[in-house]
């Protein structure tokens, strides 16, 4: 299936990687690609390998127009909770842009309040060149935040499953207890500081 892309010049694409974890930032990337300058094998960052996510990484970041990463961090996803925390992030993103687009495309069902015109595209990440460039950004930070968080906290195992709620996860979380860095509203969090008390 084919987007059909809005008449505008300057398109941006958002998205965020980290809704479903229990530790860490929703992290948001926001892009405005160049036609002139064009990326080859951008897709959903989930599809890549990580090595592929790396040189991509790179090369949206010397290739498009401009880009911006923005971030909920885990006290705000507690305080208005992981959707409202999301938009606020892409909110955050579309706003650090150096150029203002004239159309936003966000990936997923829904659009968080910005300035212009924006539109949301489900499995947008597959569908729009300037969303896969976005969740590719997002990911490879995301990612890499979680390895740094791995070198602090070592027994969590944060670098292989990237604060997901793997059964590893949650069984080291039920052993050590929550980090400062989860996310006190999620239920396994919320379980495991009740049960410490």
């Amino acid at each position: 299936m084919d987007f059909i892309y809005p008449k505008a010049n300057l398109i941006a694409g958002v998205d965020e990687v980290g809704r479903g974890p229990l530790v860490g930032a929703v992290v948001t990337a926001a892009v405005i690609l160049d036609p002139n300058n064009p990326i080859l094998g951008l897709a959903d960052s989930k599809k890549l390998t990580e090595k592929k996510r790396e040189k991509l990484f790179v090369e949206i970041q010397e290739k498009a127009l401009c880009w911006s990463i923005a971030r909920a961090e885990p006290e705000e996803i507690d305080n208005i909770n992981i959707l409202h925390a999301t938009m606020l992030a892409m909110q955050r993103a579309v706003e650090g842009l150096s150029i203002t687009p004239d159309f936003v495309l966000i990936d997923g069902n829904r659009c968080p309040k910005l300035s212009m015109p924006s539109q949301a595209v489900v499995k947008g990440d597959s569908l729009v060149q300037e969303i896969s460039a976005a969740s590719i950004l997002a990911k490879v930070i995301r990612d890499r935040e979680m390895v740094e968080l791995d070198k602090v906290f070592p027994e969590y195992g944060f670098a292989k499953h990237k604060g997901y709620p793997t059964a590893y996860h949650l069984e080291k979380l039920t052993l050590h207890g929550a980090t400062e860095f989860h996310r006190k509203s999620f239920a396994p969090v919320r379980l495991v500081l009740a049960m410490k008390g």
